[in-house]
């Protein structure tokens, strides 16, 4: 449905941080809901967070929470992931998603995918 595209992964150290853009091409951005979603290799895709459609609501993975932040700007039609304290086990291709609802997204019920961006974190 929408398109969307990631950007901002990369290599980091363990302990540091980065920040994950999703842009979304179209004129609807803000009629979904919006989330993020990792994979590493040999690994099922695994939930991270979601976000309301007006930024209202947001859920976290407890792996996460604490040191990821979620967050939009509907006028740049575009969903960040700020990711603090990294560890080795953060390292995965990340993904967002759109969705009706921030339950829809937890619940794998998605509209588009991104292409995915890679993180790796060195220890």
């Amino acid at each position: 449905q929408v398109q969307l595209v990631e950007s901002g992964g990369g290599l980091v150290q363990a302990g540091g941080s980065l920040r994950l853009s999703c842009t979304a091409a179209g004129r609807t951005f803000s009629s979904y809901a919006m989330g993020w979603f990792r994979q590493a290799p040999a690994k099922e895709r695994e939930f991270i967070t979601a976000i309301s459609r007006s930024g209202g609501i947001t859920v976290y993975a407890d792996s996460v929470k604490g040191r990821f932040t979620i967050s939009r700007d509907n006028a740049k039609n575009t969903v960040y992931l700020q990711m603090n304290s990294l560890k080795p086990e953060d390292t995965a291709i990340y993904y967002c998603a759109a969705g009706a609802t921030t339950g829809s997204i937890r619940t794998l019920s998605i509209d588009s995918w991104g292409q995915g961006t890679q993180v790796t974190v060195s220890s």
